[in-house]
């Protein structure tokens, strides 16, 4: 009866009486979706559910029983089934079931395939996780790349802008050619004017030179302006021209020069209330927005965040020579209940010192200490840290700076990079923390 519905509808069906059968139907095509009956001949639908997931994680198998409780349910939900129906079945209930199951299949295989393109390209900078939301990011990537349309990536700092960029440039026909970059926010106006469009000798005081900007360098490739809600208005109009006509003259120069260049932007701004500010341009935001992806935070897609410590231990340990294994459950818990204000970025810089830190093989809480902060809480030994167990920032950044200087034998260059500061900056944390080699320590005593 379901089959005939089907094919009615414009699906394509193959029918099963056993499990048996259904696992040599399955042998013969590739399926999408399966409606596994609960109660069979010989083995049961649950049983059936987990040697076809296994075959085909990708598989989408939607449960049917008239013998439905809480307890299985569950059990199918967790063994990979997409959804439950009890019978007697609503037809337009389960047509709803059908498309968006085959909708979610698409897009696993779609989330398989750019991810396994992306990793090809160049595996540090693959687009990780598998949740909903990070998903639905690389399915636009994958439909956008293609095109030259204006695409404005949106987002809290540290959630990978650059890297969806960089992918929609990857995946695209221009892919042989240049990624070019700047960060708005860094420049000066008077420098980013120049560094977007280049000048000519004599410009400025201090232009001895012609310089050619970064819409000529990007010519044929992708042009990513990060952080572009920072720029001024004067610079807006400007960069609003040069997207509309591909043209645009050096700084100090008359003289039109034409290029070809797809413009990636990246905000974490909310560029709406700039607009109503009078501080962003209402022409330039339409005409870079024809596109918006927002890339998720790191905390609204909690399921991604072992996957990320998974591929970051490889990355970091692979860099350092140091091999992980993993994590204790303790510092599992720790990572997991942390907000991640700093989102990706956040946590990259957190696993590399812990890495740096660890003494074994496997990372344990005393390696996250940084992440105990007032008003946190995570789970240690059984219990929760709470604020009265939060030490100074003071002792912490002392016994930070110290092991990681320890580590590196004192070897101030290597353990300013590490620690992501200035060798200036880390001789002066030297002095106020009274930091003192073993060797010497021991000899003043």
């Amino acid at each position: 009866m379901l089959s005939g519905f089907l094919i009615k509808k414009g699906y394509s069906c193959s029918m099963a009486a056993s499990a048996e059968e259904a696992l040599k139907q399955y042998a013969k095509g590739a399926y999408e979706i399966a409606l596994l009956d609960m109660k069979m001949q010989g083995e049961d639908g649950l049983s059936l559910l987990k040697k076809l997931k296994s075959l085909d994680p990708q598989l989408q198998p939607i449960m049917m029983t008239a013998y439905g409780t809480v307890e299985t349910a569950v059990e199918a939900m967790q063994s990979g089934a997409y959804h439950y129906i009890s019978k007697p079945i609503d037809l337009d209930e389960l047509l709803a079931l059908i498309q968006k199951a085959g909708e979610r299949h698409h897009l696993l295989r779609e989330n398989l395939y750019l991810k396994s393109e992306l990793e090809r390209i160049n595996r540090d900078e693959a687009i990780v996780g598998s949740s909903p939301a990070i998903m639905q990011v690389i399915s636009t990537i994958s439909r956008v790349a293609p095109s030259t349309t204006t695409v404005l990536i949106t987002g809290e700092s540290g959630t990978g802008k650059e890297l969806a960029a960089r992918a929609l440039h990857n995946l695209s026909p221009r892919q042989p050619n240049r990624f070019v970059a700047v960060s708005c926010a860094a420049l000066p106006e008077t420098l980013l004017e120049s560094e977007l469009f280049g000048h000519v000798r004599g410009a400025f005081t201090g232009a001895n030179s012609n310089k050619i900007g970064r819409f000529e360098m990007a010519d044929g490739g992708t042009l990513f302006l990060d952080e572009i809600g920072d720029i001024s208005t004067e610079i807006q109009v400007k960069l609003l021209r040069v997207i509309e006509t591909m043209q645009f003259e050096r700084v100090g120069s008359s003289e039109p020069i034409k290029v070809d260049v797809r413009v990636v932007a990246a905000t974490n701004r909310d560029l709406k209330s700039r607009l109503e500010s009078g501080e962003f341009r209402e022409d330039l935001y339409y005409r870079l927005n024809v596109i918006n992806i927002h890339m998720p935070a790191l905390r609204d897609r909690r399921e991604d965040i072992m996957q990320l410590v998974g591929h970051l231990i490889e990355r970091h340990g692979t860099r350092l020579g140091k091999r992980i294994e993993g994590l204790t459950p303790e510092a599992k818990d720790m990572l997991l209940s942390y907000r991640w204000p700093g989102n990706v970025r956040e946590l990259t810089n957190v696993l590399e010192r812990a890495i740096v830190l660890c003494r074994g093989s496997v990372l344990d809480v005393d390696e996250f200490t940084a992440l105990a902060s007032p008003g946190q809480t995570s789970a240690v030994d059984g219990k929760f840290i709470t604020d009265a167990d939060v030490p100074q920032m003071r002792d912490v950044e002392k016994t930070h700076i110290k092991r990681v200087i320890e580590y590196t034998e004192w070897n101030l260059a290597r353990t300013a990079d590490l620690l992501g500061i200035h060798r200036n900056t880390l001789r002066l944390k030297i002095k106020e923390y009274g930091i003192e080699r073993r060797e010497q320590a021991t000899r003043g005593e």
